[in-house]
């Protein structure tokens, strides 16, 4: 069995449970996914939770795609 953790999204203010992500790394969590809403963005903070992790997988559970061209798309995720 994998396990995921959900860090959902942040809205107007970034806000991120680092701690909890942190310690679901530790105890051997698979992944950790973000997702996004209106005025939210669910890539940023899989960036800033990337960099502060080592082995953890990353993921979103929701992104807009209406608000985003496919290129754009592609070119977001290999910025990441």
């Amino acid at each position: 069995m994998r396990l995921g953790l959900i860090s959902g999204y942040s809205g107007a203010h970034m806000g991120l449970p680092m701690d909890t992500i942190l310690e679901a790394e530790r105890a051997g969590f698979d992944s950790v996914w973000t997702a996004e809403a209106y005025g939210s963005d669910a890539v940023t903070p899989l960036a800033w939770i990337g960099a502060l992790t080592k082995k953890i997988r990353l993921g979103t559970g929701i992104m807009q795609m209406p608000a985003r061209t496919p290129a754009a798309t592609a070119m977001t995720a290999m910025t990441l």
